[in-house]
């Protein structure tokens, strides 16, 4: 008997290791992606679009911490495609970037995704191949907290939308094109600085050759919560508290978050719980994610959960409860004027910003303040003019007892000699607006005891020519920076741009560095405003491969706006069996040249230039063509190369044909007989932008001929009537004018010396 027992045990030992190692193995959680080209009608207009199982934005995934995730992705479009895990700690090959981690999913192909799931927390998926994001590739992926407790929540996925190409809209960025500016009614124009009182402010802001200010690049139709422009989850009743996961999968819109129920509490960032602060609105940067927790106060009411684009042009809506509407009050357009003034005061001549005593970081004095009208109606304290100098020391505590160190000294008034006190209680009055010094880790999140290595990192730009790099070299034109595994890495971000870059780093966390020192909180975006300074860190936790750092806004990127972290002695990734040619195809990225043509169409001729252009270089070709040999024809073909980082500066070699019919003998400013009727030359020049955007060209002919030649284009007389004119020192010259009809097209007319007096109609590519 007792022998019986004793067999009994051993088996029976065995299948109790068995149904305990079941019991805690991994689950597996699977989905099928099925990529799709389609097509959408959001505004009237039938668009193509990305779909994925059918639908804008992607399907919501969900899965539970521990989880090992496996996600085939079927791509039945036209083209190759791909997936990133936005925020996700996975293997390097799992990652998602096509040609730098990950093999790019040709069409009609499957790729399967396979790995555990290391975290919990709101974040999302989306296409990181070329533009495909703005086309609809994206969607929510949300891992659950094994025992969390259980609250009503909902995902809140933000996008943007625009009915055009999305490479059209890239090139037409790069053409500098004020178009979109035109739609949003924000061209800041002469006429209406004249009306306003700020004539003086525009004439000071061309003279330090900055463009019209703006916070969004882009015209967007659209913007949606989930695919739609209103949602209503009705639901839920008096005292529900609710936890919404708010994720900006826009391509380049910053989103502010308003709640006509109340303030909203705070819980978590990029994924990464935060101790509960309680806000009235804060602003959302290009894919970050955050998690709140809002009240339902009465019933019978459904309360707006409202995102308004930062540059006021749309919103979108989250409706929780049931019953009578309570609307948020529509936040006000931007006084651009005001911010044209502060740029005036911060920035340079040579287009840097200028060292005015101030150590800015963490969102926590917002420049593009003094532009926001809802908070000019505040009372007089908000904007109290301020006699002499000011010495501020902003070591104070918020309304939660925090202690804010905003490291400001200002020798001087603020950029319009106004106080902003944003961050006090609402019961005098004051919106409290979330910023990063606000957010505590519950956990301690210090780094490995171990010496730091530093990075720094200035975030520069031009929006001239659209150019967007880090330390003034785009992506293409760096080495990887290389990491070891287990070393501690600092970067302090410096952003001297007059753009806000959403700063997102692929396959880690990092800490931002703030008031709560081993508390500071862990994330994977941080959001960069103009003239701050931010420090982050992290540690090379991974082992191998290559990760990405790059601006999130999506026309940054694509123009070269990041830098590629890698892991030394990494072993060879089986999934880009030729490493230099899959690095080549990611450098390709910012090399590329864009087309931009303007062509007139008048009734004394036709003038015009074609051009190719890229970060660094051009080609182009110009013809001034009249109908008689007395107007005559010229033709002249360059190429160059721009020199400095704002691109000022430029160097051009080329060819120039030029026959007019004429009998007399002129001389040139120079004294030198004077070439403008009858040349064929080879050339070099120089090219020089002065203040007020007066293009300057000295060049010199293979004869020994020089010409110098001024030129101004585009001055916005109004919205739509544009001025420009030329002179050289051969005594040509020729002034004119159009009318913007759309983005392609305008009524001209203009006088040239050559070809007379005519009008017609200009074409703009």
């Amino acid at each position: 008997m007792r022998k019986t027992k004793q067999i009994a045990m051993k088996l029976f030992l065995p299948f109790l290791l068995f149904i305990g190692f079941v019991a805690n193995a991994q689950k597996v959680t699977e989905y099928d992606l099925y990529v799709t080209d389609t097509v959408v009608n959001y505004t009237g207009k039938t668009v193509k679009a990305i779909a994925i199982n059918g639908t804008i934005p992607g399907p919501e995934l969900h899965f539970t911490e521990g989880d090992t995730a496996v996600i085939r992705v079927h791509n039945n479009a036209k083209h190759e495609t791909s997936i990133h895990w936005h925020g996700l700690l996975l293997p390097n090959e799992q990652d998602g970037v096509p040609y730098l981690t990950t093999a790019p999913i040709k069409s009609n192909t499957v790729h399967t995704y396979k790995f555990p799931l290391k975290q919990s927390g709101t974040y999302w998926y989306h296409s990181h191949t070329m533009l495909q994001e703005q086309s609809g590739m994206y969607g929510a992926f949300i891992i659950h907290k094994k025992g969390e407790p259980k609250m009503p929540e909902y995902v809140m996925l933000l996008s943007d939308w625009s009915d055009e190409n999305p490479h059209e809209i890239e090139r037409s960025l790069h053409k500098e094109t004020d178009w979109y500016a035109i739609k949003k009614g924000a061209t800041q124009n002469y006429g209406e600085a004249l009306i306003k009182g700020h004539l003086g402010t525009k004439f000071t802001n061309e003279f330090k050759r900055m463009h019209a200010m703006d916070v969004s690049d882009v015209y967007y139709d659209r913007f949606f919560a989930n695919g739609v422009q209103e949602q209503e989850i009705p639901e839920l009743k008096a005292g529900d508290k609710v936890r919404v996961r708010i994720i900006n999968g826009s391509s380049s819109s910053y989103f502010w978050l308003n709640y006509a129920g109340g303030k909203m509490a705070v819980v978590a960032s990029d994924g990464a719980e935060v101790e509960l602060v309680e806000v009235d609105r804060f602003i959302i940067g290009v894919s970050e994610t955050y998690d709140v927790i809002v009240t339902i106060p009465e019933g019978n009411t459904s309360y707006e959960l409202m995102a308004t684009s930062e540059d006021r042009m749309g919103h979108a809506s989250l409706w929780l409860g049931d019953g009578n509407k309570k609307y948020m009050e529509p936040m006000g357009r931007l006084d651009y004027f005001a911010g044209m003034k502060m740029m005036n005061d911060m920035m340079t001549v040579g287009g840097n910003m200028k060292d005015m005593g101030m150590k800015m970081s963490l969102q926590k004095m917002d420049m593009n303040s003094v532009m926001y009208p809802e908070l000019k109606n505040q009372d007089k304290h908000d904007h109290q003019s301020m006699e002499g100098d000011m010495k501020m020391d902003m070591d104070k505590k918020d309304m939660s007892g925090h202690e804010h160190h905003m490291e400001m000294d200002m020798e001087k008034k603020d950029m319009n000699g106004h106080e902003h006190h944003m961050e006090m209680g609402k019961d005098k009055g004051k919106l409290v607006t979330l910023n990063y010094n606000m957010l505590k880790s519950p956990v301690k999140t210090t780094l490995p005891d171990k010496p730091f290595r530093t990075l720094n990192f200035e975030l520069t730009g031009n929006m001239n020519r659209y150019v967007w790099t880090v330390n003034n070299k785009t992506i293409s034109e760096t080495d990887k920076i290389l990491i070891k595994a287990g070393e501690n890495i600092r970067i302090v971000i410096t952003n001297n741009s007059m753009m806000r870059h959403p700063m997102h780093l692929h396959g880690h966390y990092f800490r931002v560095v703030n008031q709560f020192g081993e508390y500071s909180p862990l994330k994977n975006v941080i959001d960069v405003m103009p003239m701050e300074t931010d420090v982050i860190e992290f540690n090379a936790s991974e082992e191998y491969g290559d990760w990405f750092f790059h601006c999130h806004i999506l026309y940054h990127m694509m123009s070269g706006m990041g830098r590629i972290f890698s892991y030394e002695n990494s072993p060879p990734n089986p999934q880009l069996p030729d490493k230099a040619a899959a690095l080549k195809k990611v450098y390709n990225d910012d090399r590329r040249y864009f087309l931009s043509a303007d062509i007139g169409l008048e009734s004394n001729g036709s003038d015009g230039e074609v051009r190719l252009a890229n970060t660094r270089n051009f080609a182009d070709l110009e013809w001034r063509l009249g109908y008689d040999d007395e107007s005559g024809y010229e033709t002249e073909a360059h190429i160059g190369r721009y020199l400095d980082n704002k691109q000022f500066l430029s160097v051009y070699t080329g060819w120039d044909f030029r026959y007019r019919k004429s009998d007399d003998a002129e001389t040139n400013l120079f004294g030198q007989t004077s070439t403008k009727d009858k040349r064929i030359v080879a050339c070099l020049g120089v090219v020089y932008v002065l203040p007020w955007f007066v293009e300057t060209d000295l060049r010199v002919d293979h004869e020994g001929n020089v010409r110098l030649q001024f030129t101004r284009e585009d001055i916005p007389l109004t919205s739509r009537l544009r001025l420009w004119g030329s002179w050289n020192t051969d005594y040509e010259y020729n002034v004119g004018s159009r009318y913007i009809l759309s983005k392609f097209w305008s009524l001209s007319a203009h006088y040239d010396s050559d070809m007379g007096l005519g009008g017609g109609i200009a074409f703009t590519y």
